[in-house]
């Protein structure tokens, strides 16, 4: 590790105040991936600023219509609420199935999103559930907030600050992970608004996308079944040492399946 200037400011002003003002200066969430990179010198900041004290990046929060979870809330916490239990059962059970417990309980929604990896589950339910991502300086929808592959509408010095998550009729998330990191090979995420579904994809392609071919066909009713007409474009998939794009294009419909069947049954 080389040299670096910490600063662990207690406000959302502060912090953004010494991001603006550095050369070069990053935002410090849970660390799962900024201090890997930093490790082996794929990332050099001549600043770091710790989000870890700012106490009004935490917290989880409910009315009628909306769930609202602090972009430093962990993924332990998000797994753990009762609130998110009682509201959103899914994100819930997404947030329980991220990476292993080390991970859950350093790694934060904010700092994952803010990362977009193509890999991440929580994409796919901000994109499913038409999530809003509020910023120290602004309100963005998910659909124009995730860009591309560790891509988003963030500027440098732009702060996550919260997500509002509608709250659906029902919702799913299921996944097949790889065996080791937990992360999606192919991940969906199904959200029921008043009898209509809205359906994410995360770890198939570049980055997590609304599955709207698949939205198509559940348009003219909820049978799992019509799920198996769809076609999944081959080219757009990823190809590596963990599934190849034509396996990845079958396990976005058998997924898909599994959670609407899920989802139908909750």
């Amino acid at each position: 590790m080389y040299e670096f200037e910490y600063h662990s400011p207690h406000s959302i002003a502060d912090a953004v105040t010494l991001v603006r003002e550095a050369d070069e200066a990053k935002f410090l969430a849970g660390g799962q991936t900024l201090l890997p990179t930093m490790k082996h010198r794929l990332a050099s900041p001549e600043q770091i600023v710790d989000l870890g004290s700012i106490d009004a990046l935490t917290g989880i929060s409910a009315d009628e219509k909306t769930l609202t979870i602090g972009a430093m809330t962990t993924h332990a916490d998000v797994a753990a609420s009762q609130i998110v239990r009682d509201t959103l059962p899914a994100l819930a059970n997404l947030a329980s199935e991220i990476g292993d417990p080390a991970v859950r309980n350093r790694g934060t929604l904010g700092g994952s999103i803010a990362n977009n990896d193509p890999a991440a589950d929580y994409p796919a339910a901000l994109l499913a559930l038409g999530a809003t991502i509020c910023t120290d300086r602004r309100e963005l929808n998910a659909r124009e907030f995730f860009v591309g592959m560790f891509e988003t509408a963030l500027e440098e010095d732009e702060l996550i600050v919260r997500v509002v998550f509608p709250r659906p009729d029902r919702a799913a998330y299921c996944k097949f992970a790889n065996p080791a990191s937990r992360y999606a090979i192919v991940g969906v995420f199904v959200a029921l608004f008043d009898g209509k579904a809205q359906v994410a994809v995360t770890g198939a392609t570049s980055y997590a996308h609304r599955a709207t071919g698949i939205e198509k066909v559940l348009a003219d009713g909820l049978e799992v079944e019509r799920i198996d007409g769809v076609t999944i474009p081959v080219e757009r998939m990823n190809s590596d040492i963990h599934a190849s794009a034509e396996y990845r294009a079958h396990l976005v419909k058998v997924i898909a399946k599994r959670a609407l069947s899920a989802c139908l049954d909750e």
